[in-house]
């Protein structure tokens, strides 16, 4: 996966980034989510380098990016932290501005960051989400059985973690095969990734304090952003899945939150970035403005 990628590490006061970088051109920022690592990004990264330098890395607490220990607050595991994180990265590797597309976790890390943050991203393509606050807000019975791990990974210590923690492969394959539309898709070196990374309880630990903190000061953090009418500056894709989100869209949420928004339907399942990589990979080449060759 990512050949002539280049990897690196930067350390930072409370956790450590790994990525991936390579190509040439406007840079790129692309963000895994749950409960994945960079690696869901291997078939979309190589087409998109051929017009930008792109840089792909694990999230805090996934993957091979430790994570701080867990606070009663749940701060370390805020969007906002992770957002800090990213930016750190992207600056350290002389890019104060640049595109992001982010899918699930990793699409809340890349709005915040463009809410906290506008001057940093010229772009962000969100893939499969709306806002926390929105998905929270929206929930409702049916929307809690099928989005049941919201509320199951944001208990209280270590409930969630020891009942993981007892198979995990268990658990990372349960949801896997939950949300894809074609789990086939999801290739062995990727899949053996996720495996190496959620058979750690380092972090399964990361995991739940990531919806830990989507339950109280993600939402927080929301609320003041919707109260005050803040919204986002830059452009916005909304890239979804149509076999996952049922052929809800989600532009009329995005709407309420930035002015200029645009829409992808693309026919698969939740992990579009591998069930649909060329289509993904076009659609956010076009976006960010040069297309592909």
């Amino acid at each position: 996966m990512f050949d002539g990628f280049d990897e690196g590490r930067l350390t930072l006061d409370h956790s450590e980034v790994y990525y991936r970088k390579g190509g040439s051109g406007p840079p790129v920022l692309l963000l895994h989510g749950f409960p994945q690592t960079h690696a869901a990004w291997h078939r979309v990264a190589p087409l998109l380098a051929g017009q930008y330098t792109v840089v792909v890395p694990d999230l805090r607490g996934y993957g091979r990016s430790p994570g701080p220990a867990p606070d009663a607050a749940h701060d370390h595991y805020a969007k906002r932290a992770m957002a800090q994180d990213v930016l750190a990265l992207m600056r350290s590797l002389g890019f104060p501005r640049f595109f992001v597309a982010g899918h699930d976790r990793g699409a809340r890390v890349g709005y915040r960051l463009a809410l906290d943050v506008p001057e940093s991203v010229a772009a962000l393509a969100p893939i499969d989400i709306v806002p926390t606050i929105e998905m929270w807000d929206r929930m409702g019975m049916a929307g809690a059985l099928r989005s049941y791990h919201w509320a199951f990974l944001a208990q209280p210590a270590p409930m969630p973690e020891t009942l993981i923690g007892a198979d995990p492969r268990f658990y990372l394959h349960h949801l896997l095969r939950r949300w894809a539309g074609d789990f086939s898709a999801i290739e062995g070196p990727a899949l053996a990734d996720y495996e190496r990374s959620f058979a750690q309880p380092a972090t399964v630990v990361a995991c739940c304090e990531d919806y830990r903190a989507g339950a109280t000061v993600d939402v927080a953090h929301d609320r003041a952003d919707r109260d005050a009418g803040r919204k986002l500056a830059c452009p916005v894709l909304a890239m979804w899945a149509i076999r996952y989100l049922s052929s809800q869209s989600p532009l009329a949420t995005w709407q309420r939150w930035a002015d200029d928004v645009r829409e992808v339907a693309l026919d698969c399942g939740h992990f579009v970035a591998e069930e649909q990589p060329q289509a993904c990979a076009q659609a956010l080449a076009e976006f960010f403005g040069a297309g592909l060759a």
